[in-house]
């Protein structure tokens, strides 16, 4: 797999994995923490975990800025990983549920996630960018895009276990303390202490909570099984976001080991002496070539804000859709006192897919380059948008029957349990996004990599990632959609917006594809 790529490619990866490993088990569980610590409902999560996803690719912005001025990319990214280790580490310190001071707990988890994202963007964007440039030496430039798909790749074998983490040491300490999982469970204890609870839902609860002793007991004081069950489901998340820390510091000894395998722009610099402070494309790149290379970034960065939008759903509306509308005793797996059960196992799939498809991708794209026939990169994108539109087209029929979110405040435990539908609609959605994903997250690394003016490597992968971020601040969209509309509706705009999106895209190809020659 890489033969014909650079050595330090490998490295890279690797250390990516690990970091991605830990990010994965935060962003798995994320939402569901941030309802069940605090009691929120979908809509205020979403703005929380709209304005964190934004800021991890925003700060990856000023990262680049950073990294490209002391042109000091190993030494950022060093950063990086200590500052997001930080973060985790005040997620991870045990806290009282429910908390007695919500503004103050709130405001601490916040600023956890603030370090996380800004580690995040010192590290992200610039190990992307030292990536690229392995690429630019003439021997691995043909390589690119089968570079960064590998790179990429390596990013979700992390991804793949880390939901298995979150969610095994979650339920592990439920059953230390003789509670069993309920998704439900949550949401109704706090609703039942904040007094704004309604008959049926407190019936549904009186029967979640009996079930939920493994002890034999019966529930006493409803309130205190609520405060006490609350109380033991949100240490098992801090205890998983201490799990991260462990993935952090593996992807540190990594980084470490193998430091001195990645390129070294600013010693290059050095070595050439003061007098050449230019690379020779630089000097070959006039004012106008700078110009038409950034407008072509900034046409695609503006492109993939609608992807992103839509594809992060994963881990917000798409989660509570599967904690809602799925049925997830299908995929209830004991091991030993360990029960793997949750609507963020689902998180597993879509970096599973990736890793599987990619070598098949990569296979596909080989295939067509040999013949000739192989879509350029921007052409590439354009279809992944169009397979982006499939997917959400493929839910919006599985949920034409489905009852509304609002709908199901009123339905009776046994009403509940009839309605829900097969894992495989999430898995195929999962498939369907995968897919799209590949033609449009590592091949996009790839245009900019190519496309970027040399001087400014860093700042345009922190721009693609700036992208992105408008993408993730959009997101708070679907969980009021989720919320207040028909489902068939609420994924109906995803359809929207990644039909245009592509058609937008394929009417800019020839352009592009002139660009980046």
């Amino acid at each position: 797999m890489f033969k014909n790529h650079p050595k330090g490619l490998l490295a890279a990866s690797l250390s990516n994995m690990g970091e991605r490993f830990g990010f994965y088990i935060m962003m798995a569980i994320l939402a569901l923490f941030i309802s069940s610590k605090f009691g929120l409902d979908e809509q205020m999560t979403g703005y929380i975990y709209s304005v964190f996803y934004a800021s991890i690719y925003v700060l990856a912005l000023v990262g680049g800025l950073i990294a490209d001025k002391t042109r000091n990319y190993k030494g950022t990214i060093l950063a990086g990983i200590l500052v997001m280790a930080l973060g985790y580490l005040i997620l991870a310190i045990p806290t009282p549920t429910p908390v007695p001071n919500q503004a103050l707990y709130l405001t601490l988890t916040c600023f956890g996630l603030f370090i996380i994202a800004f580690g995040n963007g010192l590290f992200k964007g610039n190990l992307q960018a030292l990536v690229g440039q392995m690429y630019d030496k003439p021997e691995y430039s043909r390589h690119r895009d089968s570079g960064f798909m590998i790179f990429y790749m390596f990013i979700n074998v992390g991804a793949i276990f880390a939901p298995f983490i979150a969610v095994g040491l979650r339920n592990w300490w439920l059953k230390i303390n003789h509670f069993d999982y309920n998704e439900t469970l949550p949401e109704l204890c706090h609703k039942y202490l904040g007094q704004n609870i309604n008959t049926t839902e407190l019936a549904n609860l009186e029967e979640y909570a009996s079930k939920a002793l493994l002890d034999g007991t019966t529930v006493g004081d409803l309130g205190a099984f609520c405060n006490q069950y609350l109380e033991v489901f949100n240490r098992g998340f801090q205890y998983a976001f201490m799990a991260a820390i462990g993935a952090m510091f593996i992807s540190l000894l990594i980084y470490l080991f193998n430091k001195q395998r990645f390129p070294d722009p600013a010693r290059a610099k050095r070595a050439s002496g003061s007098a050449a402070t230019a690379s020779k494309e630089e000097i070959k790149m006039d004012a106008d070539e700078i110009r038409r290379r950034i407008w072509a970034l900034f046409a695609v960065f503006g492109i993939v804000i609608f992807f992103w939008f839509s594809f992060h759903q994963n881990g917000y509306s798409l989660t509570y859709f599967a904690r809602d509308y799925i049925n997830l005793d299908v995929i209830d797996i004991n091991i030993g006192i360990t029960r793997f059960k949750g609507a963020e196992l689902f998180q597993s799939v879509n970096p599973f897919f990736v890793v599987f498809l990619t070598p098949v991708v990569m296979w596909v794209f080989g295939t067509l380059r040999k013949k000739g026939k192989e879509p350029s990169t921007p052409k590439k994108i354009g279809i992944g948008m169009g397979i982006a539109a499939l997917g959400y087209v493929f839910l919006l029929a599985c949920s034409t029957a489905l009852p509304d979110k609002e709908a199901l405040t009123g339905m009776s435990s046994g009403a509940l349990a009839a309605m829900k539908i097969s894992p495989m609609v999430m898995i195929g959605m999962y498939f369907i996004l995968t897919v799209a994903e590949l033609f449009i997250s590592p091949l996009g690394l790839s245009f900019v990599s190519k496309v970027a003016p040399p001087h400014l490597q860093g700042l345009m992968q922190g721009c693609w990632l700036a992208a992105t971020a408008v993408g993730n601040l959009l997101i708070f969209i679907g969980g009021i959609l989720y919320t207040s509309v028909p489902l068939w509706a609420c994924w109906l705009v995803f359809v929207a917006a990644c039909g245009a999106s592509m058609i937008v895209m394929l009417s800019m190809v020839k352009w592009l594809e002139k660009v980046a020659r």
